[in-house]
């Protein structure tokens, strides 16, 4: 069974960075793909960011050149880097494994000064 636990979400101002961490049991990261989605109060669940095996990462638009995905597979744990943070970040992050549609239970993130 797929358990994904995320942590580092907090309060940041605009402008400022964060690092969320997934930390997986019950798969090994460093041969699967991951990713991170996110959803704002009233909205829709939107992806941010995946990696793939092979390390090849994908970002949604709005993140891109902001957001870093990582993985450090002796830890079996997935990161966002998330600089120059902006209001319209501020959501509930959830890290997946779509394969098994496993979810994280989230970490929120807010953005406000």
């Amino acid at each position: 069974q797929v358990h994904l636990v995320e942590s580092g979400g907090g309060l940041v101002q605009p402008g400022g960075s964060l690092r969320l961490s997934c930390a997986a049991s019950g798969i090994s990261v460093s041969i699967t793909t991951m990713g991170w989605y996110r959803q704002a109060p009233g909205q829709q669940r939107e992806f941010v960011a995946s990696i793939s095996s092979s390390l090849t990462p994908a970002y949604a638009d709005s993140v891109k050149g902001r957001f870093t995905i990582s993985r450090d597979n002796a830890k079996n744990t997935v990161y966002l880097q998330m600089n120059s943070l902006k209001a319209e970040d501020t959501a509930v992050y959830y890290c997946t494994h779509l394969r098994t549609a496993s979810w994280g239970q989230g970490t929120q993130v807010t953005v406000s000064s």
